[in-house]
């Protein structure tokens, strides 16, 4: 039985040419599902692999002779390319520097990020690694300051109906079954966001999206490894910091528009297609600040075993 996403759920279909392949091994070799072995000196479909072909294309890369082909879920020989040389990619210190120099910027100038921008961060995006192919992901695209304002307009009426949420009494109750670090977010994070949200758009200050250009919200299907919205979103993140744009990753909207009637009246509104366990959103603009400042940071902990 195929593994299921939301766009495929049939096994890959492997055909291999007997007459180019040389026997080398090299498919065989980099099957995890053991979907392949080699009978005769030849490359074969296996009868027991683990899952059946799930579509990720390595053996229809790796071979030397072009003798295997994929086709199924969202992925055909069509779909292969030459790789970069290895000494046009950036290095660890040049790739190092473009992280280094990323800050979280909210402040742009009124300028439009361009679509040819855009598309690049979608084509920079789409080259996520996944939890399972096809990927999963979703991208909800508001392209300008004017459909960024609508959004977060709605975004902020919708908290304001849902207030009850952040309640001292709905807290309270809610105490014994979230815990005690769900409680403490609640109450120092969650209730004042609702309140520096919706008070700040009452003013015409939109703090929830900083009024920037460009926002991409990144988002999974029910089959979709929860990290695939959050690699694919930081790989976009990345390439607007190498096409020049100031971004910040925002973690504020997508949990609070998950769950209820009204959250999913929301959602269709805007065409997200899907509730999902993760999601991302991630701003972009031409920064009206420029930072000649780093600062370091840390994890809680690393520990070699």
């Amino acid at each position: 039985m195929a593994i299921p996403t939301s766009r495929a759920k049939e096994n890959g279909e492997i055909k291999i040419d007997n007459d180019l392949c040389i026997g080398c091994a090299r498919c065989v070799d980099i099957c995890n599902d053991f979907g392949l072995i080699i009978k005769d000196h030849k490359a074969c479909i296996s009868d027991n692999p683990a899952f059946g072909c799930v579509g990720c294309g390595h053996c229809m890369a790796i071979c030397p002779t072009g003798a295997i082909q994929i086709n199924g879920r969202m992925i055909s020989p069509d779909d292969l390319f030459d790789l970069p040389n290895v000494n046009e990619a950036a290095n660890y210190e040049r790739l190092m520097n473009l992280f280094l120099r990323r800050r979280s910027i909210r402040e742009f100038i009124d300028k439009p990020v361009e679509s040819e921008k855009i598309e690049r961060i979608l084509n920079a995006a789409k080259t996520s690694p996944m939890g399972l192919p096809p990927s999963d992901v979703n991208v909800l695209i508001l392209d300008n300051k004017e459909k960024n304002r609508l959004f977060t307009n709605d975004f902020c009426n919708y908290l304001n109906s849902m207030h009850w949420f952040v309640s001292k009494w709905f807290l309270t109750l809610m105490r014994p079954i979230w815990g005690k670090a769900n409680a403490e977010m609640f109450r120092g994070f969650i209730k004042p966001l609702f309140d520096v949200y919706i008070s700040n758009m009452r003013q015409d200050i939109n703090v929830v999206t900083y009024d920037a250009p460009l926002v991409m919200y990144f988002y999974g299907s029910p089959y979709c490894d929860p990290a695939d919205p959050i690699v694919a979103a930081t790989t976009a993140m990345y390439a607007g910091e190498s096409l020049g744009l100031g971004t910040c990753m925002l973690g504020g909207i997508h949990p609070l528009i998950q769950n209820g009637v009204k959250a999913k009246k929301f959602r269709k509104k805007y065409g997200i297609k899907y509730k999902s366990r993760e999601g991302l959103f991630v701003i972009y603009g031409y920064p009206s600040v420029d930072y000649k400042k780093g600062i370091s940071r840390t994890f809680a902990s690393t520990t070699i075993m």
